[in-house]
């Protein structure tokens, strides 16, 4: 009786990012696509009703686009206003 060899190859595991991924949205970017302009993004965000921005540097803010995207599923949600 012959013996056979049986080479076990294991799959390569599965990489999950600890931190979800997201990326930052410039003011152009967030108008397009919410839909609205840059002085209603920021009324908005004054009145607590837009998510807030984040600082990059001293003078440049960006939005999490998580955070954006959220927004927009919010409003499609509740039908707007």
């Amino acid at each position: 009786m012959e013996k056979r060899i049986i080479e076990v190859r294991r799959r390569p595991a599965v990489v999950v990012p600890l931190v979800p991924r997201d990326r930052l949205l410039r003011l152009p970017d967030v108008s397009d696509i919410v839909g609205i302009r840059k002085s209603s993004i920021y009324a908005l965000m004054k009145e607590g009703k837009f998510p807030k921005c984040v600082y990059i540097t001293s003078k440049t803010v960006a939005w999490p686009e998580s955070a954006v995207l959220a927004w927009v599923n919010d409003r499609i949600n509740k039908g707007a206003v």
